[in-house]
């Protein structure tokens, strides 16, 4: 790997694509907890997922446009509510189904990267007592061994869990009633975060029994926790229970997804507001593109240098295409800064955060396709645009400028 006056070379092998998943694009996901939560008269979410972007139907144009991008990557879920709408009651056609998404991404040059859990899980599952049930990890790695013959062969990079500390926030949130604006300041539940962190090891050995070829792991929701002078041990504590938990369960997975968008900033009392003459993003999160480098450093420290990271989700919701491109070049700047040893310009070896450089496989951005933003069609992350009425997916110059440098091979920094 070399930083050249044409930029930063990608080391063999790198992937560089972009993610989805699947309530947020497939539409019609009526098994799940999801969509009945849509559903709640009088209940918080504003705009029900609906059809979504009707990648259920459409998931080979997908890829035909991120494969003629210039991707060689793509990461996308797979449904729980799909493959088992009832307990018990296996789709062999949703099974199919998925399977054809898999070998259809290899058959367009596409590295599959899967998930077996993004948010969602099916009804019965979540009035059964959701993670926190009895039965809960036996009948998630029951899932898990129902559809691993859909990655047989195929898939080498699976992730058990999308962001686990979100889901254990979100679960702490509805038992206590808050609501998801108070994310910032709430404290995961001890019992939920500990389920979580069971159900993906017990996956974890179940996959490496049933397929020794697949690398597992799981993605983590970056918050890049930033200490006010005299804060430190603040932000220590604050981070623990929200993330770092995360990170350190991840020590002796295969490989540890990084997923960043902006900064948090610790003061005395905890979490400050976002500066009052800070750009900010359709979401009201900060313009802080340099959280990515941020956030792969921290990831390496806390999980250690035999654990790989896969960026696999960093993007912006925005209207100006053009600053789309601007966070992107930023951040992948910061990245290559993280992946180079010492920091600086010249031929790199093995990038471990032992040597200086965290070895980091793959930048997958999020995302793919404008998608349902959990409550809204309002931010739009695509590198791909989405016609809400008619479905037609139009390419905008942010994905072909970020695909003209998977194709190149290399990230256009200096």
């Amino acid at each position: 790997m070399t930083m050249t006056d044409d930029g930063f070379a990608l080391p063999d092998g790198f992937l560089m694509g972009a993610s989805t998943s699947a309530h947020q694009t497939e539409g019609g996901n009526t098994a799940s907890d999801w969509w009945a939560f849509e559903q709640l008269p009088g209940g918080p979410v504003a705009e029900p997922s609906g059809d979504a972007a009707d990648s259920y139907h459409r998931w080979r144009e997908d890829m035909d446009l991120l494969a003629g991008l210039g991707f060689n990557a793509y990461r996308f879920s797979i449904e729980w509510a799909r493959i088992e709408p009832v307990r018990g009651q296996v789709s062999r056609a949703a099974l199919a189904h998925y399977r054809r998404m898999v070998e259809g991404a290899r058959e367009r040059g596409l590295e599959p990267v899967v998930t077996l859990h993004h948010f969602t899980s099916p009804r019965w599952f979540h009035e059964s007592g959701g993670w926190t049930g009895p039965e809960a990890v036996d009948l998630f790695a029951a899932y898990v061994r129902t559809v691993a013959p859909v990655l047989d062969g195929q898939v080498r990079y699976a992730a058990t869990l999308n962001e686990p500390n979100m889901l254990a926030l979100a679960h702490t949130a509805l038992r206590q009633g808050a609501g998801f604006a108070d994310f910032r300041t709430l404290e995961p539940a001890d019992y939920i975060s500990e389920a979580l962190i069971t159900a993906h090891r017990t996956a974890r050995e179940t996959l490496h029994g049933l397929l020794p070829g697949v690398r597992v792991g799981w993605t983590v929701a970056n918050q890049v926790y930033q200490p006010e002078p005299g804060a430190e041990d603040v932000c220590r504590a604050f981070a623990w229970p929200r993330e770092d938990r995360f990170l350190e369960a991840a020590r002796d997975d295969d490989w540890v997804g990084v997923q960043s968008y902006t900064r948090t900033r610790i003061g005395s009392g905890g979490p400050l507001p976002v500066p009052e003459d800070a750009e900010r993003t359709l979401t009201g999160w900060e313009f802080y593109p340099a959280a990515l480098g941020e956030a792969v450093r921290h990831t390496a420290d806390v999980v250690g240098p035999g654990v790989p990271v896969l960026v696999t989700e960093n993007g912006i919701a925005t209207r100006d295409d053009a600053r789309r491109i601007d966070y992107t070049a930023a951040a992948l700047a910061g990245l290559a800064d993280a992946m180079r040893p010492g920091g600086s310009d010249g031929e790199a070896g093995e990038n471990t955060a032992g040597s200086g450089g965290v070895d980091v496989r793959g930048y997958l951005h999020w995302s793919a396709l404008d998608t349902y933003e959990w409550g809204s069609y309002g931010p739009t992350f695509g590198l791909v645009a989405v016609d809400r009425e008619t479905f037609v997916r139009t390419p905008r110059p942010s994905g072909r400028w970020l695909g003209e440098q998977a194709r190149a091979g290399r990230l256009a920094v200096r």
